[in-house]
């Protein structure tokens, strides 16, 4: 397949010329969905542009986005690409020291940030910033009476452009017609569970060539819709609801929030849907803490028609033919429950589920599976630039399927997975070193242990570094064990422990609020998370759960141990990622006590 000779900038030109004023995208104002056409969009990011550039920024500069999910994050994206510059996306959870850290490595000298909290934040560490030269405001709410000459609102700096773009209506093209292929589009930073946050330059030319190559697993088309609300700083979210649109010409939703996610997907019905495995999780999770809750006839009728559901979705995910008999009784299934589930998840009418960033449990794709909507678990890294592995047909529980097709892929004598460079990042920002640990000899090292069974399925056993060695010398992916654990609606997280120890054992954070309401119904007082952790009847259902997850494992990879975290881990403790991954070199260090305290006792 051959490399794509374009830039994000230039397809957004070419799909705004193709469709003028369809909806490109919808983000709800007070209520309503707003729409904006391709037309209004590109109007918006040229006009930016133009605006920046009279603001002194120049081809080669940096300059980072600070805000949740909305047009203008997408805007000022595309914008400083069109520049020839390089956007750097930053988490809005991350604190004032976490984004000092990514502005000043990142030598960013314009930061656009989504609010008046957003801006506070870079006001007090401005004076660490030497290279800032603006903060762009999107929304200003709240900052009438902020007199520092640094911020500018989006709004003005828009004007600015709409100004130049009188005066030079081919100046914005020309800009454009400039912008080549092997361009770094974007800097994208690493999550940072093993040391301070890297850098992943990724180029236009690149990304663009793994999306073309992803898509003969998505089939994506102008007639598919999205929803926007995993932070867009990730390299999923930014391919999902930035990059494919503009390839595909799809239509992407913004959620209000990420508390309204549920209810905005349920208004959308997105034809797809894209997810971090902690959501589809929440999701399964909430299913079965409803189904408690509801009538001894629905409870029946679900548990009815379950193993229907899961009979069909084996014929299904393997691709074979369903006896008549099967699609009968999962007719009459699917309009009993399964159609009212997928309506309550707003899953109704969408075509395609797609897990990615971390593993997830087979368990929970079959769930999805048994409702009628097509999920798949596929397997990509930021410095892969999003090129990875999908099931190009038949879906192997367990499995990522096969190397998608703009991509060579190969495992090393330890089973490595490594990816050829050619359709790999440029390298870590200001690191050569961290550069070279992974690029070696024409190949990208990920870190990443897999091995193939007889039908060429890539499945991935652990991260290299965080796979268990027991003091017998048996290996063991805590991974696996732990994703089983998260499929019980009372386990938020578990951390799988036992390197050079004589068996696993584990530290399990509880599902507040199923657990919760789990006391409630059973009567047991509580009054805060500590509480419902150190109790004993609570410590038995955890028990049930994790001895109903030991009954599917062999022997040697059984959890012996366990520990109810008495603290839910933050990202501000810097106990998480922004995306929800534990950190964990912190959680070892900071729980050291109660991890030899769970050894001691033998």
């Amino acid at each position: 397949m051959e490399k794509p000779n374009t830039t994000y900038p230039k397809l957004l030109v070419e799909k705004a010329r193709r469709y003028q004023d369809r909806v490109a995208m919808r983000e709800k104002y007070k209520g309503i969905w707003q729409e904006i056409s391709w037309k209004t969009y590109l109007e918006r990011v040229s006009h930016f542009s133009l605006g920046l550039l009279e603001l002194g920024m120049q081809a080669g500069n940096h300059a980072a986005i600070l805000g949740e999910n909305c047009p203008e994050w997408v805007f000022a994206d595309i914008a400083i690409q069109s520049l020839r510059g390089v956007s750097v996306g930053i988490y809005p959870t991350n604190s004032e020291e976490q984004v000092k850290y990514i502005i000043n490595h990142s030598e960013s000298r314009f930061v656009v940030v989504g609010d008046q909290e957003q801006a506070d934040k870079i006001l007090a560490i401005k004076d660490d910033l030497p290279l800032l030269k603006k903060i762009v405001v999107i929304d200003m709410k709240g900052m009438r009476y902020y007199e520092d000459p640094i911020i500018i609102s989006f709004r003005d700096v828009e004007t600015m452009g709409r100004k130049a773009h009188r005066q030079n209506p081919h100046k914005f093209e020309t800009l454009v017609a400039q912008t080549k292929p092997e361009d770094v589009a974007f800097i994208i930073y690493t999550s940072g569970t093993t040391g301070p946050p890297k850098g992943c330059m990724i180029p236009h030319q690149n990304h663009i060539y793994n999306i073309y190559g992803m898509n003969d697993i998505f089939q994506f088309s102008d007639q598919d819709s999205v929803v926007s609300y995993l932070p867009l700083c990730h390299i999923l979210e930014r391919g999902v609801s930035v990059c494919i649109p503009l390839i595909a010409g799809y239509t992407v939703n913004f959620a209000e929030s990420i508390d309204t996610v549920q209810e905005n997907i349920r208004e959308i019905s997105p034809t797809f849907f894209a997810a971090v495995p902690r959501i589809l999780e929440k999701m399964h999770s909430a299913v079965n803490i409803k189904l408690q809750d509801t009538t001894r006839f629905k409870r029946f009728m679900f548990r009815f028609w379950e193993p229907v559901g899961k009979r069909v979705a084996e014929y299904r995910m393997a691709k074979k033919r369903i006896l008549w008999l099967w699609w009968l009784l999962y007719g009459l299934a699917y309009l009993c429950i399964f159609r009212t589930l997928r309506d309550k998840m707003g899953l109704l009418t969408c075509r395609l589920l797609m897990s990615g960033g971390a593993p997830i449990a087979p368990e929970i794709l079959t769930f999805f599976h048994s409702l009628g909507v097509y999920a798949i678990e596929m397997w990509a890294l930021t410095e892969s630039c999003g090129g990875g592995t999908g099931p190009h047909h038949e879906i192997k529980p367990g499995s990522v399927g096969q190397p998608i097709h703009s991509i060579r892929l190969q495992l090393a004598e330890d089973g490595e997975i490594l990816i050829h460079e050619d359709s790999a990042f440029s390298g870590y920002y200001r690191d050569p070193d961290a550069t070279n640990e992974v690029l070696k000899n024409g190949w990208l090292h990920t870190g990443d242990v897999g091995c193939y069974d007889e039908d060429g399925h890539l499945y991935i056993i652990d991260r290299k570094k965080d796979i268990i060695i027991t003091s017998g010398g048996k290996n063991i992916s805590p991974s696996e064990i732990e994703n089983k654990m998260k499929c019980s609606p009372y386990i938020k997280e578990a951390i799988v422990l036992g390197d050079r120890r004589k068996f696993l054992s584990a530290l399990i954070q509880l599902e507040y609020d199923n657990v919760g309401n789990w006391a409630q119904n059973h009567k047991i007082p509580y009054t805060n998370y500590k509480s419902l952790a150190r109790n004993p009847a609570v410590y038995e259902l955890i028990k049930q759960e994790v001895d109903k997850v030991n009954e599917t494992l062999a022997r040697v990879e059984t959890v012996k141990k366990f520990l109810i975290l008495e603290k839910e881990l933050d990202q501000d403790d810097e106990e998480l990622t922004a995306t929800q991954k534990v950190k964990r070199k912190v959680i070892a260090e900071r729980f050291c006590k109660e991890i030899e305290k769970i050894y001691a006792s033998g």
